[in-house]
């Protein structure tokens, strides 16, 4: 069988990896007993509910290859790394289910910062069987080297009720190439100029965003700082983000972004910070490269991003909004290949060893590039469940980089907007403020529009 090398970008996410500044995705989804059943314990009930979807994620995993397989070394090329299968693959070290008398996003927040163990496949599913002995939820943690956003979600779906109706993912299907290698000289040697032509046009872009300039205390964590994490959600009515956008124009993604910009004026006012000023914090907003139906078949990265500024001086709600879509555009008319926040590319240029020997670096120089992560994980329009309990809320989660504070990761599910907030609990120990901020700003900008 032929060796499966990390791509470039997803060893560049294994190489980040730190104690402190774990490199995993994460989803945390609240499940509701099935109507009907009773107060025994049964399947369908209670604690009894989360030790059979336990059950199922455990019986489940072993016929999912991609969470099958970890990450090993490799002598050539020199700074590489490969999938093979564990021979010694234990659902027990995947699958946990705990009792916690804490809410879903507290009993979440101490599992985000613990990292993965890098020996076995990079992955685990955290069943919490909670007080309210109707519901329970499950934490699935996703190391970024083996899926983005869109991977995840496939490689999680396919652990649910309705996972045989997903493709499941997979390795890609091989490039096909015709004619003599001769003949394919000339397109390679222009292939190569374009790639080198856009490496330095992005690096251009990045130099020209500079270094941090108006960044709100509060979003600038100490780079040395580690380990702690604190998980927040906030579900919203999609209808009545619907009803801001047919109001004030742009698309759904410009509203959630711009709810993050007031949100976060708001949240900085409450605590009695000055007034913002200058050009505010700059936001990394991820864009998949993803193309087609089947295109989260296969889970490796497939991101760029777009860079923008999030308005936060502006006072007037709709001018923020109008802000932010003027700037949304602006990124999309040059696309994902272009800009600063297409320095996700870049990986693909890197030789595996610069990855080995600049991760570290690479880690601690997010901070010059990004204030924080605003990203959006689109999500199919079924209906999930597990051992017959239904998902009635899904909350991204993503990780922080090294000397950044908050990420916000938003998705919609079933008509609700869940934005899933992860924050360092030195830097933010109030969240759950930010999330009420976030909820002010909604309703402000609908009676904006009203």
């Amino acid at each position: 069988m032929a060796t499966e090398y990390l791509s470039p970008l997803d060893l560049a996410f294994w190489r980040m990896e730190s104690a402190g500044h774990p490199m995993h995705l994460g989803a945390l989804a609240v499940f509701r007993s099935a109507p009907g059943a009773g107060p025994g314990g049964g399947p369908g009930s209670g604690s009894g509910a989360a030790e059979h979807a336990a059950e199922l994620l455990t019986a489940r995993c072993a016929a999912v290859p991609g969470l099958r397989r970890r990450i090993r070394d490799v002598l050539l090329p020199l700074g590489a790394a490969a999938w093979s299968p564990d021979p010694d693959f234990d659902p027990a070290r995947h699958v946990f289910l705990t009792r916690t008398d804490r809410g879903p996003h507290e009993a979440a927040g101490p599992l985000m910062a613990r990292p993965l163990d890098p020996e076995l496949p990079p992955w685990e599913a955290h069943v919490l069987a909670g007080p309210d002995p109707e519901s329970f939820a499950v934490l699935f943690k996703f190391h970024h080297a083996l899926a983005d956003g869109l991977g995840a979600l496939a490689l999680a779906a396919a652990l649910f009720d309705e996972g045989q109706e997903l493709r499941p993912p997979g390795r890609p299907l091989p490039e096909q190439r015709g004619g003599s290698p001769l003949g394919r000289i000339p397109a390679a040697l222009a292939a190569r100029v374009r790639e080198v032509g856009q490496a330095l046009e992005i690096g251009a872009a990045v130099a020209r965003a500079g270094l941090p300039f108006g960044v709100p205390p509060a979003l600038a964590a100490d780079p040395a700082a580690a380990g702690s994490r604190t998980v927040a959600g906030l579900a919203l009515d999609l209808d009545e983000v619907n009803l801001i956008r047919k109001g004030a124009g742009g698309t759904v993604n410009d509203v959630l972004i711009a709810l993050v910009a007031g949100g976060l004026r708001r949240w900085l006012a409450g605590r009695g910070d000055p007034e913002p000023l200058g050009a505010g914090p700059r936001a990394l907003i991820p864009v998949s490269r993803r193309r087609g139906p089947g295109g989260a078949g296969d889970a490796r990265n497939r991101l760029s991003g777009y860079l923008l500024r999030l308005p936060l001086a502006e006072p007037d709600p709709l001018l923020r909004l109008d802000r932010v879509r003027v700037a949304m555009d602006r990124n999309k008319d040059a696309g994902p290949a272009r800009g600063a926040g297409a320095v996700a590319l870049l990986a693909d240029r890197v030789h595996p060893l610069g990855h080995r020997l600049g991760g570290p670096l690479v880690a601690q120089a997010a901070r010059l590039l990004f204030d924080i992560l605003v990203t959006s994980v689109p999500l199919p329009g079924l209906t999930f469940s597990l051992g017959g309990s239904r998902v009635q809320e899904v909350y991204p989660l993503a990780p922080l980089a090294r000397g950044q504070s908050l990420a916000v990761a938003v998705s919609t599910y079933k008509g609700t907007v869940h934005y899933g907030l992860v924050a360092d609990t030195s830097a933010v120990p109030d969240l759950a403020e930010l999330a009420g901020a976030l909820r002010a700003e909604l309703d402000s900008l609908v009676r904006e529009v009203s």
